[in-house]
């Protein structure tokens, strides 16, 4: 009796030894796979910030870039050379009024 009761002890020291602690074993697995998946997602936040950084110097120093925008955004025309046409809907049509 008193042989089991000594395993029994040792084998409770062992699993303390490796499930025991503040973090268990699978804590650990889990917070490596959190890391791995942050990790992954600020590589991802960065690629998105060095794409906007580049595009913010384009916006600043490129006069093709920021013509196209006055253009597309603002509905600018270069001079008296071009016409800018605006076509709406007829008036009484709109999605409003059929409610």
């Amino acid at each position: 009796m008193k042989r089991f009761v000594w395993w029994g002890l040792v084998a409770a020291a062992l699993f303390f030894a490796v499930q025991g602690g503040e973090y268990s074993t699978r804590d650990l697995f889990v917070l490596q796979a959190r890391t791995r998946t942050l990790t992954r997602e600020v590589d991802s936040l960065q690629h998105q910030v060095d794409s906007l950084g580049r595009f913010l110097k384009l916006v600043k120093s490129d006069s093709a870039t920021q013509e196209r925008i006055a253009r597309e955004d603002f509905g600018m025309v270069r001079g008296d050379k071009e016409i800018l046409y605006r076509f709406g809907d007829a008036p009484g049509t709109s999605d409003n009024k059929s409610r």
